[in-house]
């Protein structure tokens, strides 16, 4: 019997990710920044170019089992990196992009298990000159970018998979076997990334990046931030900056906002007790509307965080309700 899975990520700029001088063009229309990848891709190609997302890692591994014993495996796969696009004097001009070789670890396999991983990534090939950490400390080259993906599969058919390391930029999004939406890293960092993303501090050069991933949102959280960002009654919300270790939302306060997670990493508990760890994308402190309008649960930063508040009162009563509804079984 033949088992085969997959893992997928996509890595793309936010709206208003960029920060500094290096802005400049984003704003001004020469470049973009990217709209949202699809909650479910079916064509890479399509999905990741200059007009989109900047660079995909997709990871394919199988392994053949008989008698519930593993006799044979492998992987394949590769990277995708888009071209840089520029608009100027009503030109649109591309830029090739540099892509590094893929990095495919030797499997490890065990008795009823076989882990693969991969690194794929590269840089932007326009001229970008900045500061860096290391030696000569001056470069023109753009920072580096990469996501490394592990895939295990296991004798029984169950798989799982992990984002083992990447860049603090930009934002990476994890999909499964079948092309959905799994999961995204918690916490992009510009500044960090372009002081510090060069060859010599990436995989390539046997130094990977740890970062911190948190399971996809819910549909109906989608539909609210799209809402809540770009088609509320109310105006557009500004975001806030929270530092890691600040109360977002207090159990018992009473209160009428609802708060959108943008980036970071929050902990959820009631009671004392922790309930869930919730990444970008998420809505959280409706139940204060549709129930008693108390909070039911303390929020709290793990990392900093930016968030919006809205007012609850300016969002669907039945959307809250789906959402609230969601958040109950979740913390049952």
């Amino acid at each position: 019997m033949k088992i085969e899975s997959s893992v997928t990520s996509i890595s793309w700029i936010p709206s208003a990710a960029i920060a500094g001088v290096t802005r400049i063009p984003f704003e001004a229309g020469v470049t973009h920044y990217d709209d949202p990848p699809p909650d479910r891709w079916d064509d890479l190609d399509s999905v990741v170019g200059p007009e989109g997302a900047r660079f995909a890692n997709n990871l394919r591994a199988w392994i053949e089992v008989e008698d519930g014993q593993i006799t044979g495996y492998g992987q394949s796969g590769g990277g995708r990196i888009s071209n840089t696009l520029f608009r100027m004097a009503g030109m649109r001009i591309q830029v090739e992009a540099v892509g590094y070789p893929e990095l495919r670890p030797e499997p490890v396999a065990g008795a009823d298990f076989v882990r693969f991983s991969q690194t794929t990534g590269g840089r932007p090939g326009m001229t970008v000159p900045r500061l860096v950490k290391d030696a000569p400390f001056v470069t023109a080259q753009g920072p580096a970018v990469w996501t490394t993906l592990a895939l295990t599969l296991y004798a029984d058919g169950s798989t799982g998979h992990e984002l083992v390391g990447a860049t603090s930029f930009p934002r990476h999004w994890i999909y499964d076997a079948d092309g959905q939406l799994a999961g995204k890293s918690a916490l992009i960092d510009f500044k960090t990334w372009y002081r510090t993303a060069t060859l010599g501090r990436s995989p390539w050069r046997s130094h990977d990046n740890a970062v911190l991933a948190a399971a996809a949102e819910t549909p109906i959280e989608r539909h609210l931030s799209q809402v809540i960002m770009h088609g509320g009654l109310g105006p557009t919300p500004k975001a806030a900056k929270v530092k890691a270790g600040t109360t977002i939302i207090a159990e018992g306060d009473a209160d009428d906002d609802i708060v959108l997670l943008l980036d970071g990493l929050v902990q959820v508990e009631a009671n004392g007790t922790e309930l869930a760890r919730l990444g970008p994308g998420s809505v959280l402190g409706e139940r204060a509307s549709v129930e008693q309008g108390r909070r039911t649960a303390t929020v709290r930063a793990v990392t900093d965080c930016r968030v919006v508040s809205y007012l609850a009162a300016d969002l669907p009563a039945r959307d809250l309700r789906e959402l609230a509804g969601g958040h109950y079984r979740e913390g049952r």
